[in-house]
C-alpha cells in the first residue's frame, strides 16, 4: 500500500473534489471523525467546510492548513469498507492526527478503489500538529497495515520508482545525445500520446522536438525522424540526431504503432473525464494564462500552448502525469479547444461556468465564491508527487555511454557476418 499525503491551502476545494465523487456515484463516505452527523444524513460541501472553520479560524501562522491524503492498496488486494476504516483510522492515529476533524472518502472511479481523507494539520488551539519526517513516519505505518492485514507489499523498487524523474535536457552539460537518449528511449513505455503533434508536446517538457524528413533507403524515399535539443526559449540548440541512434521505439514505424494503440486505449481511458473536469474547474476559478498553467500544474497535469507569430494561439495540448496520457483539447471536449482558449486570453472573453444541480450546488456554487478561495489544494491521485517535479518516472537510462553501445553493435554485426 502507498500512502500520498497533499498539503494545500483551501478546504473547500479538497472536500468539492470528493464530494463531486459521492454525488456522481463514484465514491462514497465511510468514516466522520470529529464532525456531527446531519438530521438526514445528507452533507453537502459547504456543511463539511462549516465543520472545519473553528480550527482554520484559530490558526495562528500555518499556510497550508490542508491535508488531503490518499491511502492506495495494491489493484490485487480485496479489502473492505470495515477494513479500509480500521487502516485509515490506525493511520491517521499514528500520523498525529487521531483527534483532528477528518472525512474518510472511498473512491471507486477508476480500477484501483482506495481511500481520500481530508483533514487539517492545525489543532483547536491554532497551533500547527507536527509534520516533521511525514514521509517516512507514513511508509512505515503502511509497512506495518501491510503485515496487520495481509496486503500485497509495495516493493522497494516501487518505492524507489516514485523518486525517479525523467530529466529535461540542459545544452550547457554537453552529451546530448545520451540525455535525449534518456527521454525518447522511455517515453513510449509510460505514455500514451496518438499524434506526432502531441508526441511534440510531450517532449518539449523536455527540452526536446522532434522532426519528419524524407530520406533514401535503397533508392526509395522514405519518412525518417531526426531529434533536436531545445533551450529554455524553444529554440534548436543542438545538431540533428537520427532516430536509429535511439533505437526502434524513438523512429517513424514504432511511433505510428504507438499512435494507433494509444488512440483506442485513450477512447476508454477513465482519465478522460477526470481531466476534463479538472481543467473545467481551473478555467472558472483562474483569471489567466498564468493562473490556470500554475493550477493546473499543481495537479500534476502540464499545459503546451501553441501560438502564430501574431500570437494567436491554434494549439492546446494537455499532458496528465498522473494517467500518463496526452490529450489535445478538442480531442477532451470542443468547449476545450484552442478557439476557446484564444477567445478568453486573447480577447478577454471567458468561457461561461456551465454546472449542473445538486445537492452541493445549490448551497455553494462555484459561482458565488471567490476565485481566490477555490481549489488551491494537490490532488495526488493525479499529481506525480507532493514537490511538483516533472515526472515520477524510470529514468535509468540517464547518462550511459552511447558511443560504447553503438561500437558493441557494431562489433557483434561484424561477429554474425563472419559466421557466413
Amino acid at each position: 500500500m502507498i500512502a500520498k499525503i497533499g498539503k494545500g491551502s483551501n478546504m473547500y476545494g479538497a472536500i468539492l473534489y470528493n464530494q463531486q465523487k459521492v454525488d456522481k456515484e463514484n465514491g462514497t463516505i465511510l468514516l466522520l471523525n470529529k464532525i456531527p452527523d446531519t438530521v438526514d444524513g445528507k452533507y453537502s460541501v459547504a456543511y463539511f467546510n462549516k465543520c472545519f472553520e473553528p480550527y482554520l479560524s484559530a490558526n495562528i501562522k500555518t499556510e497550508k492548513t490542508v491535508r488531503h491524503i490518499s491511502l492506495n492498496p495494491d489493484p490485487a488486494d480485496k479489502v473492505s469498507d470495515e477494513q479500509f476504516t480500521e487502516m485509515a483510522q490506525e493511520y491517521m492515529e499514528r500520523m498525529g492526527y487521531g483527534s483532528q476533524p477528518y472525512i474518510f472518502f472511498k473512491h471507486t472511479d477508476i480500477d484501483r478503489t482506495h481511500i481520500h481523507i481530508v483533514s487539517t494539520c492545525v489543532g483547536i488551539d491554532g497551533k500547527k500538529i507536527p509534520d516533521d519526517y511525514d514521509h517516512p513516519r507514513s511508509m512505515a505505518i503502511c509497512r506495518d497495515l501491510e503485515q496487520k492485514y495481509n496486503l500485497q507489499k509495495a516493493t522497494e523498487q516501487e518505492q524507489k520508482q516514485a523518486n525517479k524523474i525523467f530529466k529535461p535536457v540542459d545544452y550547457h552539460k554537453g552529451d546530448i545525445k545520451s540525455q535525449i537518449a534518456s527521454v525518447v528511449r522511455y517515453l513510449p513505455k509510460y505514455y500514451s500520446f496518438s499524434t506526432m503533434g502531441s508526441y511534440n508536446a510531450l517532449l518539449s517538457l523536455f527540452n526536446i522536438t522532434a522532426e519528419e524528413v524524407k530520406v533514401e533507403r535503397n533508392g526509395q524515399a522514405v519518412n525518417g525522424l531526426v531529434y533536436f535539443a531545445l533551450d529554455k526559449n524553444g529554440n534548436k540548440v543542438s545538431n540533428p540526431f537520427k532516430a536509429s541512434l535511439f533505437g526502434k521505439d524513438a523512429g517513424v514505424a514504432q511511433l505510428q504503432k504507438h499512435f494507433e494503440q494509444s488512440n483506442e486505449k485513450m477512447k476508454t481511458n477513465p482519465a478522460r473525464s477526470v481531466l476534463k473536469n479538472t481543467i473545467e474547474l481551473a478555467i472558472h476559478t483562474t483569471n489567466n494564462e498564468k493562473e490556470f498553467k500554475k493550477q493546473l500544474v499543481e495537479q500534476g497535469i502540464n499545459t503546451i500552448v501553441r501560438k502564430n507569430e501574431s500570437g494567436r494561439i491554434y494549439g492546446m495540448t494537455f499532458v496528465d502525469h498522473g494517467s500518463r496520457s496526452v490529450w489535445n483539447g478538442s480531442q477532451l471536449d470542443r468547449n476545450l479547444s484552442a478557439n476557446v482558449f484564444n477567445d478568453w486570453w486573447n480577447n478577454g472573453n471567458k468561457p461561461e461556468l456551465k454546472t449542473q444541480d445538486s445537492p452541493v450546488s445549490k448551497t455553494h456554487t462555484l459561482d458565488n465564491l471567490p476565485t481566490k478561495d477555490l481549489f488551491e489544494f494537490l490532488s495526488n491521485e493525479h499529481s506525480p508527487n507532493t514537490d511538483l517535479g516533472l515526472f515520477s518516472l524510470l529514468s535509468d537510462a540517464q547518462g550511459e555511454d552511447l558511443e560504447e553501445e553503438q561500437f558493441a553493435k557494431k562489433m557483434k554485426k561484424k561477429r554474425n557476418q563472419r559466421k557466413f
